[in-house]
């Protein structure tokens, strides 16, 4: 009886190690995968696809997104984007003490961040998809550039029920392909971010068009801080 529980320990110790081995080394090869390859289906895509939704994504290079797009976007996403590796100190500590204070934190997401919980991982804030968000961050940024993380956010991020990317929200809100977005119209797009499930681009309501003027004006008193945003367009 000992010598059986002993090799059942051994071998759930075994799978334990090889599911913790797989969870670490995984993300870093999709890193790795995803610098050369754009990432063709993400998980959140799959989920919705089960709920029933359909797939509206169009792939293109970040230079045939707007500037404007892609500025308003840092603007209302990041701030600081170009500036940090991977982690926006001063937001995570921000929120660390609105949790102190018996707070519900509002997060502390960078664009990079997002970016690894959109190409890898699953939507929710428990604490093992935030650990693997936390470990796949700083290493997007030491093997991508900045503009490689833009391109990949910008074109697999949801920005509708079935909408994901530049290219088909513009096609689908605006009737033009995401090179033609104009600074109004690369704003609202910003806007409907934190969740563009309820909030729309095209049907603007009172508060998108209220975020998008203050994403135009913070876009403007950037300056040197959107260097890294620069496309041909």
């Amino acid at each position: 009886m000992m010598a059986v529980r002993s090799t059942l320990f051994r071998r759930l110790r075994r799978l334990l190690l090889g599911v913790i081995l797989a969870l670490v080394l995984l993300p870093t090869l999709l890193i790795v995968v995803y610098k050369f390859v754009d990432p063709p289906i993400t998980p959140l895509m799959v989920i919705r696809l089960f709920e029933g939704e359909s797939l509206d994504k169009t792939w293109v290079p970040l230079d045939r997104i707007s500037s404007h797009l892609v500025k308003s976007v840092i603007s209302a996403e990041d701030n600081l984007f170009c500036e940090h590796h991977g982690f926006d100190g001063d937001a995570l500590w921000q929120q660390i003490q609105t949790w102190l204070a018996g707070d519900r934190p509002r997060g502390a997401s960078t664009i990079t961040m997002q970016t690894a919980k959109n190409i890898a991982l699953w939507p929710g804030r428990d604490v093992p998809r935030k650990l693997i968000e936390a470990w796949m961050t700083p290493q997007i940024e030491l093997l991508w550039s900045k503009q490689r993380i833009l391109e990949v956010y910008l074109n697999v991020a949801e920005m509708g029920p079935g909408i994901y990317g530049a290219e088909a929200a513009a096609k689908a809100y605006f009737g033009k392909t995401a090179r033609q977005l104009s600074p109004l119209e690369g704003s609202l797009i910003a806007a409907t971010l934190p969740n563009p499930r309820e909030l729309f681009a095209a049907r603007p309501s009172s508060y998108v068009t209220s975020r998008a003027r203050k994403i135009r004006r913070r876009t403007d008193q950037l300056g040197p801080l959107l260097d890294c945003a620069r496309t041909t367009s």
